[in-house]
């Protein structure tokens, strides 16, 4: 078994952190707020990042976004701080790939490994361990990773060196996003002209438009069931990832900027922690119509 430390115990880290727990491994964390009811009789809390580090072989970050990767990892009492040669560093959150290879080049210079592993799968993969991961860095590190990760989640694939699991997790959200949008778009327009928006996604789900998203997102959108999920705030930022990503590769990405667009009109109508299938609402308010108005 092994000494894991695990900092980001949010939404998505929570149930991950469960997982590992369960299959008897040994987890330290170290979080501001009370944890979690099943990981409170199998982690064990510690005083800082740093001696998070210290205690644990392998270290998960699981937080929001780059800044409090780069906090967690190099700030005051940070995991840098804990690290001794031959710990691995994990990060699967959802951050900057550019940023990410600078971190990993730091953690390098420690005489440690670092992997990016960001995730794909939202909460429901989470608590199932169905999650994808998509990791960047050195086979032998990933390797000795694999059956963690094995314990959070089922496609796993090492996509190359640090950074471009990160940037495989751009283009997923970039894919995601796009397909929402083009769900949106249909069902708006086809409650619009009168036909029933359920049954048309009924329709839709036997042909070559069939999608996950048609399948989830899509009963979402007829039902109006718009709590995350994934928050609209976190798809946000990783189209701005992928945007900044673009300007600096000089690849332009219109559909991309347009669905950021939705995702910003939500957001300047309150809905920032809506599910990112709330998109359709930016939509609806440019239709002024509802498509659960179709009847």
């Amino acid at each position: 078994m092994s000494k894991i430390g695990f900092i980001g115990l949010g939404t998505m880290g929570a149930p991950m952190a469960a997982h590992l727990v369960k299959a008897g491994h040994a987890l330290y964390v170290h979080s501001s707020k009370p944890l979690p009811a099943d990981l409170q009789s199998g982690a064990t809390p510690c005083a800082s990042f740093a001696d998070v580090a210290r205690q644990a072989e392998f270290i998960i970050t699981m937080v929001p976004d780059t800044p409090q990767v780069e906090a967690v990892l190099f700030g005051k009492d940070g995991v840098a701080e804990g690290l001794s040669p031959g710990k691995i560093v994990i990060d699967m959150s959802s951050i900057s790939p550019m940023a990410t290879k600078a971190f990993a080049e730091k953690i390098r210079a420690l005489g440690c490994d670092y992997l990016d592993a960001p995730v794909s799968g939202g909460e429901v993969g989470a608590k199932a361990a169905s999650l994808t991961i998509m990791v960047g860095g050195e086979q032998a590190a990933f390797d000795k990773a694999l059956p963690l990760l094995q314990l959070m989640g089922k496609n796993i694939t090492l996509v190359g060196g640090n950074g471009d699991g990160q940037t495989t997790k751009v283009a997923n959200q970039i894919i995601v996003a796009l397909n929402i949008q083009a769900v949106a778009e249909a069902l708006v327009f086809a409650a619009k002209a009168g036909a029933d928006p359920a049954r048309v996604r009924q329709a839709l789900m036997g042909g070559f438009a069939a999608s996950r998203i048609l399948e989830v997102h899509g009963e979402r959108m007829i039902r109006r069931t718009f709590d995350p999920g994934f928050r609209i705030e976190l798809h946000q930022k990783d189209l701005n990832l992928a945007l900044a990503g673009a300007k600096e590769l000089g690849v332009a990405l219109p559909n991309t900027a347009t669905a950021l667009e939705m995702f910003n009109a939500c957001a300047a109508h309150g809905g920032q922690a809506w599910d990112h299938s709330a998109l359709i609402r930016a939509l609806e308010i440019l239709a002024n119509f509802e498509i659960g108005s179709a009847n």
